[in-house]
């Protein structure tokens, strides 16, 4: 409204020129005076009322100047009426007035704070942080990752209740108001009023967007005017099912949730396309709290908050009451969440890699991953059981498990039992101890300086520069194969041959099989004291598998953009051969050898050949057994965080684990041998002897390594040869035979001289003799696999007394029930069960171990002996990997 004063309006305003002056009255002879503004008059009677003029006082004032307002007369009544009308008039005035200086002052805070904003040219809204959609090999979802947790979604994508309850709940007048809900704000206003504080806040759904797009969180002035501010550019720039969109994709939902999809997939393990009307209405009503309303929070304020959503959208007409009621849940029920398994630790390591293979992720990308989504649940479940029944006993609580294809394709990863609780990646993350299971690396440097299976060492207690390495049982072998130091996990044998080979070697040649941690070339790297990862562990056993090829593990195979754009794909290449094929086929016979007869004997695997090694660090810190077939390679790792001492070794728990898994993923699989994995000795190549100490018949050690000293000898002459070298071999076309020796006069081979009988006048068959023990050796008939003949050491005769082949002992004495090993003849011949009282003989097998068999059955097939631990007596063998062995007799279920 205009209000306009003119000049004449105003008290004290001259009369215009030329107007007359106003008659005046007359009454008695006398002039009739009016009463002034703010004179103070006596009696006053309107006229009108008393029906005549009151004479008014005498008065020496002056008459009023001209222009004085005068009281018509009769008037007192509309005079009144004046001064209510002038005070109303005044309200709305002042109103006006401060109308006008309080939008003023709205205007100027607007400004004041707008000016802290960037120029409105450089608006925009900011980039959603990419999701990196992680798979399955069969595209399983394994996980989201990134700072959302989630997709982003379209609305036409979502089931039309989603937005519907988002809508009901947070901003009724959405589609209505320009960004500031006007009308809301005066009802906050009214209900603050009434309950004496704020009631609800009265943020529209573009103001909470323009917050969490540009500001802060903080409660102030400034930053609500600024949401004010920022909302109306949104509603001026986009279209409302734009800023619902963007509303939907950015709100946080709590547990680390970002978006409607990401909240999906947190609390119910779907996509925001499958969410139930119910699941949407909690999701909605957990915005006023998300740390305490969400699906994980408390069920009854959820349960509640939900119903309230439910209601509102009924109201609203975007649903039925019944729809409503149908749709609320049961305030005494849990509700279903999904619960993060192991899977997650593959999520997050490929996470970890994605910097590596395509940079900074600046879009929403898919993962194609390698894993195997059912072995990865079964080695959850097994890990998990297995830790919760013997963790108690054995004093651990942690476990991990790493599988792959021989190729370093990752099938199944377990950083720990509870991803829930840790997500500490035990498998990749953690670098532990591998204990003996690092010891293949150093029995493959030897095999690779020239030595076998069959070369001899001794098993003794040494010093080396003040090392003194012992066996964890704390008994020693004397002579034994390398086959056997690996097998039983000797730790002075591989501690000899680690000085010989150098450390430096052994890190040079653990390096080239996968291992990438950080080595320090010291002597006791060959028991396994230095630290690394069960996953470069793991693909450092895969050259044994695959035919002596190196791998570097793998769990990506593919990243596209969700268009379909691929940025990367994985390819076949890797480190190539690593390991010769005759130096491959002796690991995998020792390797063999620790599983069948060894530390490792408690692994089994329905047929399959396998080949593994257990190990466990100082104090049983840590348990480990890594294994493998033609198919698969498999670690475990068991133990705690902490490092503290267990009850555990490789051999038990973390063998029983392997068994289990390894079963499940062996299973409707065709048998194949691994390959090269049998090794044969060469009869072309040197044997192995220990240079015997011709004054103490013991053998000689080099003062240098503290190593037993080894010669290779031709097997058909005993004459020293170079390691390794290729010998010359001439068969006698009469005899079949190879020449006894070559004559270094002429370099022809010298004809063999037959022994003759004198008894019969027939040739005694040739006899080869074992240079360091003076005894024959045997000869195998190779359709029977039996003894041809055995000759009297002394006599040089064949015995033929039409039974049986008889044995003799170092000093030619005939023994019954024991076949002589000729590299070992001071082994014993017998052994009695201490607590049976039962004797058994001992022999060898056709494997070269020396098993236990009953009295008299030299010339049959024996029968293995173990023991049974409750009965406490021999039993018949059942399985070929547990036989009782001459080695456990001395080491007993040692099983590191």
């Amino acid at each position: 409204m205009d209000f306009r004063i003119s000049p004449d309006d105003r008290v004290g305003a001259q009369a215009k020129r030329g107007s007359k002056p106003a008659p005046q009255a007359k009454s008695g002879g006398r002039d009739r005076v009016e009463p002034s503004m703010g004179q103070s008059v006596g009696v006053f009677v309107d006229d009108e009322r008393s029906g005549g003029a009151a004479t008014p006082p005498p008065s020496n004032k002056k008459a009023p100047k001209r222009g004085t307002a005068k009281a018509p007369r009769g008037k007192a009544p509309k005079k009144r009426r004046s001064r209510t009308g002038g005070f109303l008039m005044s309200i709305a005035y002042w109103g006006f007035i401060f109308a006008i200086w309080g939008g003023l002052a709205v205007i100027g805070v607007i400004v004041y704070y707008g000016m802290q904003l960037p120029s409105s040219n450089t608006w925009a809204v900011p980039d959603r942080a990419p999701n990196i959609r992680i798979l399955a090999a069969d595209g399983q979802l394994i996980s989201n990752r990134g700072q959302t947790g989630g997709e982003a979604t379209t609305l036409r994508e979502l089931p039309a209740y989603v937005p519907a309850a988002f809508i009901s709940i947070e901003d009724r007048r959405f589609y209505e108001h320009f960004g500031v809900d006007v009308i809301g704000l005066a009802s906050v206003a009214l209900e603050s009023v009434k309950a004496g504080g704020v009631t609800r806040g009265a943020s529209t759904i573009t103001q909470q967007l323009a917050k969490n797009l540009f500001l802060t969180p903080d409660q102030t002035l400034g930053r609500k005017v600024q949401e004010a501010i920022l909302a109306v550019w949104l509603e001026q720039n986009y279209s409302k099912d734009e800023i619902l969109e963007l509303y939907l994709n950015r709100v946080f939902f709590g547990h680390g949730a970002t978006g409607i999809d990401a909240a999906a997939q947190t609390y119910f393990g779907k996509s925001a396309r499958n969410l139930t009307l119910g699941e949407a209405a909690m999701l909605a009503g957990s915005l006023q709290a998300p740390s305490r309303l969400n699906p994980k929070g408390d069920p009854a304020a959820t349960a509640a908050r939900q119903k309230l959503v439910l209601q509102a959208m009924a109201n609203e007409g975007y649903i039925t009451k019944e729809e409503a009621a149908a749709a609320q849940i049961d305030p005494s029920q849990t509700v279903r969440t999904k619960v993060a398994g192991s899977e997650s630790y593959v999520a997050d390591w490929v996470e970890s890699l994605m910097q590596s293979y395509i940079g900074d992720v600046d879009t929403d990308v898919i993962v194609s991953t390698t894993l195997d989504w059912r072995l990865q649940k079964d080695a959850e479940v097994i890990v998990r059981e297995m830790v919760a029944s013997e963790g108690p006993k054995r004093h651990f609580s942690q476990g991990a498990l790493v599988a792959m294809d021989v190729d370093g394709t990752v099938r199944a990863m377990v950083g720990g039992v509870d991803y829930q609780a840790s997500q500490y990646n035990r498998a990749v993350t953690a670098k532990r101890q591998p204990g003996s299971t690092f010891k293949p690396f150093v029995y493959l440097a030897a095999m690779e300086k020239g030595y076998t299976p069959d070369t001899l060492a001794e098993d003794a207690k040494f010093d080396y520069n003040g090392w003194s390495p012992r066996n964890a049982s704390g008994k020693y072998a004397g002579t034994v194969t390398l086959r056997q130091g690996l097998a039983y996990s000797l730790n002075t044998v591989t501690a000899r041959l680690a000085i010989d080979v150098t450390p430096q070697v052994v890190i040079d040649t653990a390096t080239r099989m996968g291992i990438s941690s950080p080595l320090t070339p010291v002597p006791s790297i060959a028991l396994g004291t230095q630290e690394v990862n069960l996953l470069e562990l793991t693909s450092a056993y895969a050259p044994f598998a695959n035919g002596g090829m190196g791998v570097i593990p793998n769990v990506i195979t593919s990243i596209k953009t969700v268009d379909g754009k691929v940025l990367y794909e994985a390819s076949k290449a890797g480190p190539g051969q690593v390991i010769a094929p005759h130096v491959l086929a002796e690991m995998n016979d020792m390797l063999e050898t620790a599983v069948e007869v060894g530390t490792g004997k408690g692994a089994n695997l329905n047929g399959w050949t396998f080949g593994g090694k257990t190990g466990t660090s100082q104090e049983a810190k840590d348990a480990l057994f890594v294994g493998y077939t033609s198919h698969m390679v498999t670690g475990v790792w068991l133990g705690n965080d902490n490092s503290t001492k267990t009850t555990l070794s490789g051999g038990n728990v973390p063998v029983a684990i392997w068994s289990q898994f390894m079963t499940k993923a062996h299973e409707g699989l065709e048998v194949r041998p691994i390959p090269n994995g049998t090794y044969q000795p060469d009869p072309s190549q040197g044997a192995p002897q220990p240079v015997m100490d011709p004054n103490t018949g013991q053998p000689m050690i080099d003062p240098n390594t503290g190593q037993p000293m080894v010669q290779y000898v031709d097997p058909a002459t005993g004459q020293p040869v170079q390691p390794g070298a290729q010998l010359q071999q001439q068969i006698d076309p009469a005899t079949g035979l190879p020449y006894a020796q070559i004559d270094p006069a002429t370099g022809l081979p010298v004809q063999a001289q037959a022994q003759i009988d004198p008894a019969t006048g027939l040739p005694v068959q040739q006899q080869q003799i074992d240079p360091a023990t003076g005894m024959p050796v045997q000869q195998i008939d190779p359709n029977t696999g039996m003894p041809i003949q055995q000759v009297i050491p002394s006599a040089g005769q064949p015995v033929q007394d039409g039974t049986q082949p008889q044995y003799y002992d170092a000093n030619g004495q005939v023994i019954q029930g024991y076949q002589v090993d000729p590299n070992a003849a001071q082994q014993p011949t017998q052994y009695v069960d201490p607590n049976t009282g039962q004797t058994y003989d001992v022999r060898t097998d056709a494997n070269g171990q020396q098993i236990l068999v009953p009295p008299g059955s030299v010339g049959q097939q024996p029968q293995p002996q173990v023991y049974d631990p409750n009965a406490q007596q021999p039993t018949q063998q059942q399985s070929p990997g547990s036989q009782r062995t001459l080695m456990d007799l001395i080491f007993g279920d040692q099983q590191n």
